[in-house]
């Protein structure tokens, strides 16, 4: 198969100085994109901003290597920081071609013990920041060729301890992928996600949700640049798939698809019909994947 060239693509990464992240930009960057590396410095519970400049130092990494990239310290939770990306992107590049939703903070905690701030810096940062940044780069993508969308959603969102705010807010997320993946198709805004799993700080943070076992696996084996050419394919003109989410970690790649199961149909369904059918409510197979379609593919009731 050809090299797939990033030459003359515009890309916004965000949380793009660590991690993850910064795999994205350097990949991205190699293969020919101009980069926009967004990150703010900021701790891992996003209580604040550390002292270093990891978006500088990412910019230096790339400059080094002959690629194009600037930084951006916006703070992707804000408007303000949204607007501030895409004039990053739009002043130094004159387009956007693609964004990649990757900024992220956590802090795990029972669910009783978090109190509402915490929720809403997680809405903040994961759900509300990348539709800020989505709403604030629309009308590029829509003037844009092959224009694409990748946002960071992850497994927690199904469930793990600890994590009620944050896997909240990363369903959240899903959710607004499906939305503008719909929202997108008649422009050809191909919008997708992904669920990583790499060792990173933010792993680290919640490494008491783990087991031993299962933290010493992934620093060793699940690394941030096993994500990376998942995002740069998604983000990538030949990428034709829409409203979708991929498992990544440790170069496993798998398709992460809710499914109908074939259930019951009874109209006059009483709390006894539940009670005795709830096995075949509950089966999984056969079953049907829920796909994004056009409005006037959808059935009329």
């Amino acid at each position: 198969m050809a090299t797939l060239d990033f030459s003359d693509r515009v890309v916004i990464v965000t949380g793009a100085g660590r991690g993850i992240g910064r795999a994205n930009a350097l990949l991205l960057a190699e293969r020919g994109a101009a980069v926009v590396v967004g990150d703010l410095g900021a701790r891992i519970d996003g209580s604040g901003v550390e002292g270093d400049d990891p978006a500088a130092a990412v910019v230096a990494e790339i400059t080094a290597a002959g690629g194009t990239a600037v930084a951006c310290h916006a703070d992707v939770a804000t408007e303000e920081g949204a607007r501030s990306l895409v004039d990053a992107a739009v002043s130094s590049f004159g387009r956007i071609d693609a964004l990649v939703n990757n900024a992220g903070i956590v802090r795990a905690a029972p669910f009783r013990e978090v109190p509402d701030e915490e929720y809403q810096r997680h809405l903040d940062v994961h759900y509300l920041g990348p539709m800020r940044l989505c709403r604030a780069a629309w009308p590029h993508l829509l003037e844009a060729e092959a224009p694409r969308v990748v946002n960071t959603i992850s497994q927690a969102m199904l469930g793990n301890p600890g994590m009620s705010h944050y896997g909240g807010s990363k369903g959240a997320l899903f959710g607004l992928t499906r939305n503008l993946a719909l929202e997108g198709l008649e422009a050809g805004i191909k919008v997708n996600a992904i669920a990583p799993g790499a060792s990173t700080r933010m792993l680290e943070a919640a490494a008491d949700t783990l087991t031993p076992e299962i933290m010493a696996y992934m620093r060793s084996s699940m690394l941030p640049e096993h994500i990376a050419p998942v995002v740069a394919y998604l983000v990538h003109p030949d990428c034709q798939v829409t409203g979708e989410v991929f498992n990544v970690a440790g170069g496993i790649v798998n398709r992460l698809a809710l499914v109908n199961t074939v259930g019951i149909h009874d109209p006059a369904l009483t709390v006894e019909a539940v009670a005795e059918q709830f096995d075949q409510i509950m089966a999984i197979t056969p079953q049907a994947v829920p796909q994004v379609v056009a409005p006037a593919q959808l059935p009329v009731s």
